[in-house]
């Protein structure tokens, strides 16, 4: 399983651990990948994603997985988080017809 965010796409970084004799050696930044369950309104149902634990902030502050979804352009989105937002949109069409 790789170490990205399935929403913002942040994944791992390397840099440099610098001693305080000024020494270097490398290092991996990871992310703060977080395993969480995330309620959608249009598909009624838990949709379990590896999230970073700012968008789950943002997801939050945007009222919910289906209006984050909703709202964000595709050209931001995962392919996993794109084939969720076809479903969370085919949801709603069948759901206002």
């Amino acid at each position: 399983m790789a170490r990205r965010c399935a929403f913002t796409g942040k994944g791992v970084q390397s840099g440099n651990n610098v001693s305080h004799a000024n020494n270097k050696s490398r290092r991996r930044f990871l992310p703060n990948l977080q395993q969480t369950s995330l309620y959608s309104d249009a598909l009624k149902r838990m949709v379990r994603l590896r999230l970073t634990t700012s968008a789950i902030r943002t997801i939050e502050h945007k009222g919910g997985l289906d209006a984050f979804l909703l709202n964000t352009n595709n050209s931001r989105l995962s392919p996993e988080a794109q084939r969720l937002k076809r479903q969370v949109s085919q949801a709603g069409a069948t759901a206002q017809a």
